[in-house]
C-alpha cells in the first residue's frame, strides 16, 4: 500500500479473499469467525496497515463509539499493562479509547466529562478512585462508568480490579511463616479504598496469628517512594522497629529500601520487606523485591467488558469483580535478624 493513501477496509477484503463482512467480523466479533479466516484476515491486516476509526464511525452514526478513561497518572506503571487490556476489550467490539490525564488535578478531571455533553464518549473508565467534584453541573447524569484499579470512593460505581484483601494476606502469611512477629503496616488511609482493603487484610493476617495489637506497627502514607523513606525516619526516631515491613505498594516498599540502605541495613539479613503491584522496577531493585502481582490486563479487559455490558442494557450482571492476586517470592524477605528479635 502507498504510505500516502491510507489502507481501507476494502482493502483487507480483497487481500484476504473474504467479504467486506467477513472483515468486519473478525475485527469486531472475532469468537464468530472461523479460526483460519481471522487469520487471514489479520494478515491482511498487518500487510495494509489499516486500523479501525471509531471517532469516524461514530459521526456517521450520529452516536460515540468512544470510550474515555481518566487516569491520575499515566506514568503510573500500572496505568500501561491495564490500558492493553482496555483497548484490545474495545477494539474487538468496535470502540475506540480516548484517554483523559488529570495530573492529579481536580478541574482537568471535571473538564473531561466535557466529552459526554458533546456526545464525543459513550462510557467512562476511572483509575482516580474518585469522581470529580461537582460533576453534576457539568453533565446532565453520569454517564456508564466503571471504576478500575482503585474503586471509587464517592461513586457507588461498578469496579474491577484485584482483591487486595486476599492479597495483603498472602503477604503477611509469607512473612508469618519466616518466624516475623514484629510486622509493620506501611501506608495506611482512610481515603483511597485499595489500600483500606490491603489494611484490613493485613489485619486478619496477624488476627489469626494471634499477634496482639501491640505488636502491630501501623503508618500512614501515599504510595509514594518519599513515603516508604520516610516511614523508616519515623520509626528510627521513635525507636519503635519491626522485623518486616509490609508496604501497601512497591513504590512505598522501594523507599523502605532506600531508607534502610541510608542507615547501612542489609535487606533481608536485617529486615524484611514486601511489596505489592509488582511493578517493573520490583524484579530490577537490589536485592529484587517479593510483592504481590496484580493481573493488570486481564483488569482492563474485565472492566472494558464490564463497560460495555451497561452500555448494551444498562444493568451490570455485577458490580464488583475481583481478581485474585499472586505472591511472587523473591529476595527481600528471610527470617527475622536475631539483632532485632533480642529488643
Amino acid at each position: 500500500m502507498s504510505n500516502s493513501t491510507p489502507a481501507t477496509i476494502e482493502d483487507v477484503a480483497r487481500i484476504a479473499e473474504v467479504s467486506i463482512a467477513t472483515v468486519s467480523r473478525a475485527i469486531h466479533t472475532p469468537e464468530k469467525v472461523a479460526n483460519s479466516t481471522r487469520l487471514k484476515v489479520n494478515q491482511a491486516i498487518a500487510v495494509t496497515g489499516y486500523t479501525t476509526n471509531a471517532m469516524a464511525r461514530s459521526l456517521r452514526l450520529g452516536r460515540s463509539n468512544m470510550i474515555l478513561v481518566v487516569a491520575p497518572d499515566i506514568g503510573d506503571p500500572n496505568f500501561s499493562n491495564i490500558l492493553v487490556g482496555l483497548e484490545n476489550e474495545a477494539r474487538a467490539h468496535g470502540y475506540g479509547v480516548l484517554i483523559g490525564h488529570t495530573q492529579n488535578d481536580a478541574q482537568r478531571g471535571l473538564e473531561y466529562l466535557k466529552f459526554f455533553n458533546s456526545n464525543q464518549a459513550a462510557g467512562l473508565i476511572l483509575f482516580t478512585g474518585i469522581l470529580p467534584f461537582g460533576h453534576q453541573t457539568m453533565t446532565a447524569r453520569l454517564p456508564p462508568s466503571v471504576g478500575v484499579f482503585e474503586p471509587v470512593f464517592n461513586g457507588g460505581i461498578p469496579y474491577v480490579g484485584v482483591d487486595d484483601s486476599e492479597g495483603a494476606r498472602k503477604a503477611v502469611d509469607l512473612l508469618l511463616a519466616e518466624g516475623h512477629r514484629k510486622i509493620a503496616f506501611i501506608g495506611d488511609s482512610r481515603t483511597r479504598l485499595a489500600y483500606v482493603r490491603r489494611r484490613m487484610g493485613y489485619d486478619a493476617g496477624l488476627d489469626a496469628a494471634g499477634i496482639p495489637p501491640d505488636l502491630r506497627i501501623v503508618l500512614e502514607g501515599d504510595g509514594t517512594i518519599e513515603s516508604g523513606r520516610h516511614a523508616v525516619e519515623q520509626l528510627f526516631m521513635r525507636d519503635t522497629l519491626p522485623t518486616a515491613f509490609m508496604c501497601v505498594n512497591d513504590q512505598t516498599a522501594i523507599g523502605v529500601m532506600v531508607g534502610l540502605g541510608a542507615r547501612g541495613y542489609d535487606i533481608p539479613r536485617d529486615f524484611s520487606v514486601t511489596g505489592f503491584d509488582d511493578v517493573p522496577q520490583a524484579v530490577f531493585i537490589s536485592p529484587s523485591l517479593t510483592t504481590i502481582r496484580q493481573p493488570r490486563t486481564a483488569i482492563g479487559k474485565q472492566a472494558m467488558a464490564l463497560l460495555l455490558e451497561l452500555l448494551s442494557d444498562g444493568r451490570p450482571a455485577e458490580t464488583e469483580i475481583l481478581l485474585r492476586p499472586d505472591l511472587v517470592v523473591r529476595n527481600s524477605v528471610s527470617a527475622p535478624s536475631r539483632l532485632w528479635l533480642k529488643r
